[in-house]
């Protein structure tokens, strides 16, 4: 089940929502949202929501045993079973296929690639329950002791398949104990529609447009290259913002603030700003727990930039182009700290602006392409080293019949909903604001509902991640 379906949207939700506020005590709620939890992830995954459970009653187990341990070694072996079994299973499920396909390549073997099916949303819960034994280990968290708790906070459907990545620090108080105001709800509810809309009417819609743009490329000119991967740029951003704007949202309509995952990065003048911007929690995790304990800036500075960048395009896919993707913002970072970022500053902001675009753009393309034959072959086109023309016409007709979607879709890459809002609340207050924001939600859910009926397109990019 996604969010942007009807079945979610007018079944799923409405259905969650009224047995929720109908239950008055802690524990009943509880109960209902992991029992819909459970059964969101079964509806896609009815096999594989019992690994994870088995993954949620495994660092249970282990938080428990590292807090009546602390300080001895069987807290140390519990984290260590953590660690080697949470990423044992992702290695499994995610890369086994992955490492075999390799060992035939490389050695001329006939191994058995394996053919697990990967279960959804494996990649987020797995970092999630490791953040939990690692910040009880490291004595951050109080250990949590009701496994209805724990198993809520792992399975919650906001963000159970395709984040924010929520750390349970970040959410611990409410687990516990949390209230709905009316603004929770009037802020919840509009926090989803919006994502709703960005997904709806700008992520699939590109997806769509740039399809042929970004395959067959016997007739393909330079500025069609471009503009397939400058509609991916927009397709991917709309779509896994707008998925965490959707997540946030309906942690809000249960009393869960989610941290933030993307503020504006399309707007940032160098890739050390865009990934300060771009999936903020992913960045944080490595930061937090690979990062800094291997030594940070203080000691392998350089080695430790490039695992990190290793280990985020590896984290996005078993593919070699995602090893390349990270590895390439691994090489723009480390010379912007080398000298391009002192450069870039002294620059006008246009000038550094158009660089992190075209970086992020071809950055991109990197990650669109998992056939290295294919890379190749688009990359040519794309720098015009192909002998294919400038300009097509289907292009130009595309563009006619889209501009405005275009020119909006690129306006609202840029920070103009706060900026509204700010102009808003200096001008008429705040009193009105609720009202006018539901009026905005239903507008936006009524838009999307009748985009949703007749759209066959509709996937989550990040799903498969």
């Amino acid at each position: 089940m996604i969010f942007a379906s009807l079945t979610f949207l007018y079944l799923f939700l409405p259905a969650n929502l009224l047995f929720y506020f109908l239950s008055r005590r802690q524990l009943y709620r509880n109960v209902l949202l992991t029992g819909f939890s459970l059964f969101f992830y079964a509806w896609g995954e009815p096999v594989w929501v019992t690994l994870l459970i088995f993954s949620s009653a495994l660092d249970y187990l282990n938080g428990l045993i590292i807090e009546r341990h602390r300080g001895r070694w069987q807290a140390k072996f519990a984290l260590i079973l953590s660690l080697a079994v949470n990423l044992g299973l992702l290695g499994l499920f995610k890369y086994s296929a992955f490492l075999y396909e390799n060992l035939n390549a490389l050695f001329g073997l006939s191994l058995t690639v394996p053919t697990f099916a990967l279960p959804i949303g494996i990649s987020f819960y797995t970092f999630q329950t490791i953040s939990y034994t690692v910040d009880v280990y490291r004595d951050q968290v109080k250990v949590q002791h009701s496994f209805l708790r724990f198993l809520m906070f792992v399975s919650l459907y906001p963000q159970l398949v395709a984040g924010p990545i929520v750390r349970y620090q970040d959410v611990a108080a409410e687990i516990d104990s949390r209230t709905v105001s009316a603004r929770d709800l009037s802020e919840g509810m509009g926090r989803f529609c919006v994502g709703l809309f960005k997904k709806v009417f700008v992520a699939n819609i590109a997806g769509e447009l740039s399809g042929p743009f970004l395959s067959g490329f016997d007739q393909l000119s330079v500025a069609g290259a471009w503009f397939g991967a400058v509609l991916y740029t927009l397709q991917i951003y709309y779509d896994f913002s707008g998925y965490s704007d959707m997540a946030i949202g309906l942690g809000r309509l249960f009393g869960f603030h989610y941290p933030e995952n993307f503020n504006y990065p399309y707007i940032s003048r160098t890739a050390t700003e865009f990934w300060r911007r771009w999936h903020m929690t992913l960045g944080s995790f490595f930061r937090d727990y690979l990062y800094i304990p291997l030594g940070g800036r203080r000691r392998h500075p350089w080695r430790n930039l490039f695992l990190v960048w290793f280990a985020t395009g590896f984290w996005h896919g078993a593919s070699w182009n995602f090893v390349l993707w990270g590895l390439y913002y691994g090489a723009l970072i480390a010379l912007e700290r080398l000298f391009l970022g002192r450069l870039l500053e002294r620059l006008p902001r246009v000038v550094s602006h158009l660089y992190l675009l075209l970086a992020v753009v071809v950055g991109w393309v990197l990650f669109y392409f998992t056939d290295f034959d294919q890379l190749r072959e688009f990359c040519s086109i794309l720098f015009g080293f192909a002998g294919h023309p400038l300009w097509d016409v289907g292009l130009e007709l595309v563009l006619l019949n889209h501009i405005f979607w275009l020119a909006a879709a690129v306006a609202c890459c840029m920070p103009l909903l706060p900026a509204l809002k700010r102009w808003y609340y200096g001008r008429f207050g705040t009193g009105s604001a609720l009202v006018w924001q539901t009026a905005a939600s239903l507008v936006c859910l009524a838009l999307s509902t009748a985009l949703l009926a007749g759209q066959g397109y509709n996937p989550f990019l990040y799903y498969r991640f």
